[in-house]
């Protein structure tokens, strides 16, 4: 592998649009950064490869990506010592009283009505995991519906906005709530035909907004570029974090400032429980007047593979550490006081930003361009050989916030995802199907209806439309004194 990449450049060969050897300039520009072997078999290739070779080199921001392959690759900077989050920055389900909540349901539905609310959705992914190669996004899992990811996010953001028009003084000046959804290469495409004839499952064309987020070539363990092709660089998304980089290239946070917005949502696609654009945590978010919350949910038992916040050091910012950064004693600390697991507070990528937060932070992070280093198995002209991919996470925003909040939910109400194909031990559509029908058979019997059903309801329940309510409410008119069989689908 090595000697490719670091071959010399044949000085002879079939002589076509740029001769026998690549362009001077563009090869001393390749020297320069240590890449010219990403020419090793220039003298191989026909005249049309060549060209194509040429032009994916061009299309590189040569500087930019060898800053982030040396510091990425040179020391990841210093991190304080992981310490338990402080109980003062988490606000705790049985610590909230009914007031605060209609509180900050108020406060956000107002927010929402006067188009503050940004709500941005990381929609890059496949769903190779599942078994399609279908964007995440556009995958059902078996609800009675039938409904894909993206149209259940996107039938929530309709209910919030008639919620929120029917509590404004002024419902007919009520703005729709913009929707930026982050893409890659491999599901652009597919994600806009998928919106495009499905008329955008109700809301206006001009309300969403689609962007790409960035790729970086994939290098081997001494930082050369892994040749995917004779004629192409080996390239990958740049992480979900990727999206700071991208509103700000995009000039899309420029569109929010000039639409009016002050708070940004930001969320992943496969959680089927996502309270898309929540009044609560908005109004929540604007009263601490901090500059970043997440929401969380306890660890479900030690060895969970999910991140967790933690403080660095006394008195510093909140971060996340990931599960597999995490050693066995972290894991399972037991805080004596509570009885509960010190590093408790695990992150599921429902976050909440001010807009002017978010434009530092992308200036932060492109300015330090330290990437997180994932070793993979990537294609390469040799098949598949490990090397390491570049990536940012969502979370890396985290550690510039001069203020984060964590708003603690619980996980049968907002946190279900989907990630493995049916058979797995966890977070599957089926997994994910049942937490669902589960959670709006509950909001059902609450607003006085019955069920019956043909196998046990534990296996079973009853799907509510987002278009009928979003959190529960406003199903009395609906649901009392009626017997619904489960599973169906309640739409009205």
């Amino acid at each position: 592998m090595k000697e490719m990449m670091v071959g010399s450049v044949a000085p002879v060969g079939p002589v076509g649009r740029w001769g026998a050897a690549p362009p001077q300039e563009l090869l001393e520009r390749m020297k320069d950064y240590g890449q010219e072997g990403a020419f090793a078999l220039w003298d191989e290739l026909s005249p049309e490869d060549r060209d194509l070779l040429v032009r994916d080199i061009e299309s590189l921001d040569l500087s930019r990506i060898d800053r982030i392959i040396r510091r990425s690759m040179g020391s990841q900077g210093y991190l304080a010592p992981a310490e338990p989050v402080p109980e003062s920055s988490v606000s705790r389900v049985e610590e909230r009283s009914p007031e605060d909540k209609e509180r900050w349901w108020k406060k956000g539905l107002r927010a929402i009505s006067e188009g503050r609310l940004a709500v941005v959705l990381l929609a890059g992914g496949q769903g190779t995991r599942l078994g399609s190669s279908d964007p995440k996004g556009c995958f059902s899992i078996g609800l009675p519906s039938g409904k894909s990811l993206f149209q259940l996010q996107a039938e929530r953001i309709l209910c919030i906005q008639k919620l929120a028009a029917q509590s404004s003084d002024s419902p007919r000046n009520t703005l729709p709530i913009h929707w930026y959804i982050m893409t890659s290469p491999f599901t652009d495409d597919v994600t806009r035909k998928f919106f495009e004839s499905r008329k955008y499952f109700g809301l206006e064309a001009d309300q969403v907004t689609f962007f790409q987020q960035g790729t970086l070539p994939c290098v081997s363990d001494d930082g050369r570029f892994i040749m995917e092709t004779p004629y192409k660089v080996a390239k990958a998304p740049d992480g979900n974090g990727g999206v700071y980089a991208a509103l700000k290239s995009k000039k899309l946070l420029d569109d929010m400032s000039s639409r009016g917005v002050k708070y940004v949502d930001c969320y992943g696609v496969d959680n089927v429980l996502v309270r898309v654009a929540d009044p609560t945590f908005l109004g929540y978010f604007i009263e601490k007047g901090v500059s970043s919350a997440a929401k969380v949910v306890r660890k479900a038992y030690p060895q969970e593979n999910v991140g967790v916040f933690v403080q660095r050091g006394r008195g510093g910012p909140l971060s996340v550490v990931e599960y597999s950064e995490m050693d066995a004693a972290m894991t399972t600390e037991i805080n004596q006081s509570t009885g509960r697991l010190r590093y408790c507070w695990s992150n599921v990528c429902l976050h909440m930003f001010s807009l002017e937060f978010l434009n530092q932070v992308a200036n932060s992070l492109e300015k330090d361009s330290v990437y997180h280093l994932a070793q993979k198995k990537i294609p390469s002209i040799h098949g598949y050989t490990m090397g390491l991919k570049l990536e940012q996470f969502i979370f890396d925003a985290f550690n510039y916030s001069p203020s984060t909040t964590l708003f603690e939910v619980l996980r049968e109400e907002e946190f279900a995802p989907v990630k493995n194909a049916n058979g797995s031990a966890y977070d599957t559509p089926d997994s994910a199907k049942l937490m669902l029908l589960r959670l709006h058979s509950r909001w059902v019997v609450a607003a006085g209806g019955f069920l019956t059903h043909s196998v046990p309801l534990y296996m079973t329940g009853v799907e509510v439309s987002p278009l009928s309510s979003y959190a529960g409410e406003n199903l009395e008119a609906i649901c009392r004194g009626r017997t619904f069989h489960a599973p169906s689908e309640i739409s009205f």
